[in-house]
């Protein structure tokens, strides 16, 4: 009987909480947190009053901790309320149309295509590789790769350069009702086609995007490659998470993401900005439209291994964040989910620069035996860190495992990520900032 009993339980459905309500929620222990924070910061703020004013000193401590402490806080009690929905359909079969932007990418676009050609998808696959002004034999090695693949692919070119002309020369050349833009150097999971188009189908007619996950190709190559395997694994996922859960994925990264092509057509396509997909993105949910995000679509990319090509790329994303938020205003969004996410997008300059030009001189001046911006107290912080990630951690690794896929052994890379990888993003996006502020020439390589 009792047997019975738990059976019958144990197949009950878990109780339903309406997105709403995780908002609000997720809102509330936020809130609760940062009132903490600031009854405890008290004796902080009024010796940094002595020292700097106390508005200055207010200025900096919203800064350093409530504001920063109010997102993760918010952050994590969102994750812990996700639960996604099951698809509709586990094996779609929309026709789909790939478009491969690639400039100078002979060595590494015939396994691009490979990798396509061994997806699991039961649907139609057209590829389109878009040549845009190479000099190498870029053109020559994909015809020759989709031939030999029995890929059906066509190669256009594209002579101005530039990632959103390159794409915007593929539509018209577009016939399918999806499109999925993929970077050269971009690999798929065999299942990571199936699970995005199972997304999009299964998702409200309002969708007008899925992101895809995309995780780090070259993890065991240098130290900076291996601190950035836990940024994408860990945290960019985590916050694409959080974005997809409230229906407002910032960001449907070109580099692996599906796109409706009715929806492109109609934002006029990729726009002519350093951050393309970015101001894409935050033009769908100007119009009300919803982006998603799918965990289990995998594909694997190669990030910069020195430090000079990362600096360039993190500004390159820092600046396109400006940019998007001068095309769409936060206050500007419909959906009240994507104001307030966009709206943490505003204070990030903000929170750069007290970062950069206060916290790290404050840390300097710890080793010389000043305690007046980092003290003892600042180490209590690490503990909540490492809980935080090991969350994060925990949901990562079950979506691995329902891909069958292992999670590399990178201890050092881990640490460093979360001791070190905050002093290095700051001034680098600070860096971006100044580059759009001072209208700086474009770079995208």
């Amino acid at each position: 009987m009792r047997l019975k009993r738990k059976a019958r339980s144990s197949n009950r459905p878990r109780r339903y909480i309406s997105v709403q309500k995780k908002f609000y929620f997720s809102h509330i222990l936020a809130a609760v947190w940062m009132i903490v924070s600031i009854v405890l910061s008290i004796p902080w703020v009024q010796d940094l009053g002595l020292l700097f004013t106390l508005p200055a000193a207010l200025f900096i401590v919203i800064g350093i901790s409530y504001i920063p402490g109010y997102m993760n806080a918010f952050m994590i009690s969102s994750l812990l309320f996700d639960r996604q929905p099951k698809v509709k359909d586990q094996d779609p079969s929309e026709p789909i149309t790939i478009l491969v932007a690639c400039y100078n990418e002979e060595a590494g676009v015939a396994d691009t295509l490979r990798y396509i050609a061994t997806q699991d998808y039961q649907g139609d696959i057209h590829v389109i590789v878009i040549d845009n002004n190479s000099s190498d034999r870029t053109a020559a090695v994909a015809l020759e790769s989709g031939e030999s693949l029995g890929l059906s692919l066509r190669v256009i070119h594209e002579s101005k350069p530039g990632k959103n002309h390159a794409l915007n020369s593929a539509l018209p050349h577009v016939h399918t009702e999806l499109m999925i833009t993929l970077d050269a150097d971009t690999l798929l999971h065999k299942s990571a086609l199936r699970y995005l188009v199972a997304r999009y189908v299964s998702s409200p007619s309002d969708v007008c995007a899925v992101a895809g996950a995309v995780l780090v190709r070259n993890s065991r190559g240098k130290f900076l490659a291996r601190i950035q395997e836990w940024d994408y694994f860990l945290g960019i996922a985590s916050i694409k998470r959080l974005q997809g859960l409230f229906q407002g994925t910032l960001v449907a990264q070109g580099a692996f993401s599906l796109y409706r092509t009715q929806s492109v057509i109609e934002v006029e396509g990729w726009p002519d900005a350093i951050g393309e997909d970015i101001v894409l993105t935050w033009r769908f949910l100007g119009k009300g439209w919803k982006v998603y995000f799918e965990p289990l679509a995998v594909a694997f990319t190669d990030v910069p291994e020195g430090l000079h090509h990362f600096f360039r790329q993190r500004s390159r994303w820092a600046r396109g964040m400006i940019e998007a938020l001068k095309v769409v205003k936060p206050w500007q969004q419909p959906s009240p989910y994507t104001r307030y996410l966009t709206f943490c997008n505003l204070f990030m300059p903000y929170l750069d620069v007290i970062y950069t030009l206060v916290w790290l001189p404050g840390l300097i001046l710890v080793f010389f035996g000043y305690y007046w911006i980092v003290g003892i107290a600042t180490l209590l912080v690490l503990p909540l860190t490492f809980c935080v990630n090991f969350i994060l951690y925990a949901y990562q690794r079950s979506v691995f495992r329902r891909l069958d896929l292992r999670i590399r052994k990178n201890a050092t890379g881990f640490f460093a990520y979360v001791l070190l990888y905050q002093i290095i993003m700051s001034p680098v996006s600070v860096w971006g900032y100044l580059q759009e502020a001072f209208k700086v020439n474009r770079v995208w390589k």
